[in-house]
């Protein structure tokens, strides 16, 4: 089992990832470690990415989680996967990519072994969040930037929406929960 845990920068993927880690014993890939240096150079600078600087850091995802996947093994993958697209690319890889229509989109995806945990709240939250934070090299001048880009999962991309208002512990509370459902019901 993979959960991609998602959202905007600032909204508690590390530290919920952390969390979750710890509380299920599985080890956490922090999707900022992927980040070619370009990247977090560009956004320390105050500028937000493009889908074209996205794309080597996805990629890099994506064979983390196929890697994952066929060694059997369970893990959490924190990445901000803001647009459909994004979350296509860290399922599908290449494969996403290639489109003869650019409006064709990939099926949504279907495996019953990676789901999203979108951890969401409101622009002040977690701008306040962002504030108080050090360390990090992402601005919380750039938040407004993930928000505009933000596509929210839809049911069918199997996706467990978490309120970040509520405690970590409620929130990995729920993904015990969800993970638990899973067990009991069998994969048809």
């Amino acid at each position: 089992m993979i959960y991609i845990i998602m959202g905007v920068s600032g909204c508690g993927k590390s530290s919920f990832g952390a969390f979750l880690s710890e509380k299920l014993g599985w080890p956490l890939h922090e999707g900022d470690d992927y980040h070619p240096q370009e990247n977090i150079d560009k956004m320390a600078g105050g500028k937000p990415l493009t889908d074209q600087d996205r794309l080597p850091w996805l990629l890099r995802l994506h064979e983390v989680i196929q890697r994952t996947r066929c060694s059997g093994s369970d893990a959490l993958v924190a990445c901000s996967a803001l647009k459909r697209r994004y979350r296509q690319i860290l399922l599908y890889g290449p494969r996403a990519l290639i489109s003869s229509c650019p409006d064709q989109e990939v099926p949504p995806p279907s495996p019953h072994d990676i789901y999203f945990l979108f951890l969401h709240g409101n622009y002040d939250l977690i701008h306040q969040r962002m504030v108080a934070r050090s360390g990090h090299y992402m601005k919380a001048q750039l938040l407004c930037s993930q928000f505009d880009v933000l596509e929210p999962p839809l049911d069918e991309e199997n996706v467990v929406s978490l309120d970040i208002s509520r405690s970590i512990a409620d929130m990995a509370g729920e993904v015990e929960k969800h993970l638990d459902g899973l067990r009991s019901s069998p994969v048809t």
